[in-house]
């Protein structure tokens, strides 16, 4: 069965995003990002919750379009609704069994886009299997957390790190 993989920049203090979703301290170009990119080839599909499509938007993304336009989507939202949808992007009821099933049928492992709820989420539930972190070296003090209010427990067990010159670390972790 494919992996569901947490696949995600983070800061020192373990926020996904500063204050007001602001991602701009974090590392946008070089060879950690470029790695990121071309890793993403790999999968065919992603998932994600609402707050992480939409931010999206404010990059030019259009509702109801793709974000990886080589990847089936499938957003998780109780209220999102868009209409005039891509053939592969489909939005979700936050449901495990659907989660399920779409790992159950995935032909590649599954890009965990985010955000932070929808991840903790998915911990809660002990349906991420891989984490894949780019520590970015800044402290942002606030923002989206890793795993948003979950409280869940975990063990992981390292499997590779990769540093850069920047200061960008990627750990990768597997599920115990």
């Amino acid at each position: 069965m494919q992996k569901i993989i947490y696949y995600v920049a983070s800061s020192l203090d373990g926020f996904i995003s500063g204050k007001n979703n602001d991602i701009s301290q974090f590392i946008q170009k070089g060879e950690g990002v470029e790695k990121y990119q071309n890793d993403l080839l790999k999968f065919k599909v992603v998932i994600m919750g609402r707050k992480t499509y939409e931010f999206g938007f404010q990059y030019g993304l259009q509702a109801g379009q793709p974000v990886y336009p080589k990847m089936e989507h499938f957003i998780f939202s109780e209220s999102m609704e868009i209409e005039n949808m891509a053939p592969t992007v489909h939005v979700e009821e936050m449901s495990i069994d659907r989660v399920k099933k779409i790992k159950a049928h995935a032909t590649s492992d599954i890009y965990l886009c985010g955000g932070g709820n929808f991840a903790g989420w998915l911990l809660d539930h002990g349906m991420i299997d891989q984490l894949k972190i780019k520590l970015n070296p800044i402290v942002l003090g606030e923002g989206v957390r890793l795993f948003g209010t979950s409280k869940s427990t975990n063990k992981w067990k390292l499997i590779e790190t990769k540093s850069f010159k920047d200061g960008l670390v990627n750990l990768t972790y597997d599920k115990k």
